[in-house]
């Protein structure tokens, strides 16, 4: 049941897999400048953007999905883990501008983790069996 619930989600697949993959990359990245005691650079600041990117995309197919008649298993889940998804970068880029030390890097670590668990819930909600 849940491979062919999966083979339907809008949310599951190689883009979502993409954001998953770069997000762990950029978190071991991100960990090893904060353990080497260096703050975040530039090249963290474009991965937190071209994770952003992905995730954006990955809610775009999601909102398609949805205009097209496909509805989530626990809408209102979905709906707040999509709004956490899309900000979490855009929070690490800030909270780490504000932390100019090793304490930035650790920040966009510690996010970066949490954003593959956000992507997994989330497909976890969309093929939820409500009622």
């Amino acid at each position: 049941m849940t491979s062919a619930a999966a083979s339907g989600s809008p949310v599951d697949g190689i883009l979502a897999t993409a954001t998953i993959v770069l997000s762990l990359v950029l978190a071991a990245w991100a960990l090893v400048a904060a353990v080497r005691n260096r703050p975040p650079d530039q090249a963290q600041f474009a991965g937190l953007a071209l994770l952003e990117l992905g995730l954006l995309a990955l809610t775009a197919v999601a909102l398609v999905a949805l205009s097209g008649g496909e509805s989530p298993g626990e809408p209102g889940a979905f709906f707040g883990y999509l709004v956490t998804l899309v900000c979490l970068p855009p929070l690490a880029w800030v909270l780490a501008r504000m932390e100019p030390t090793r304490w930035g890097s650790a920040i966009v670590c510690a996010i970066c983790l949490v954003a593959p668990v956000v992507v997994v819930r989330l497909q976890q909600t969309w093929e939820a069996v409500g009622g």
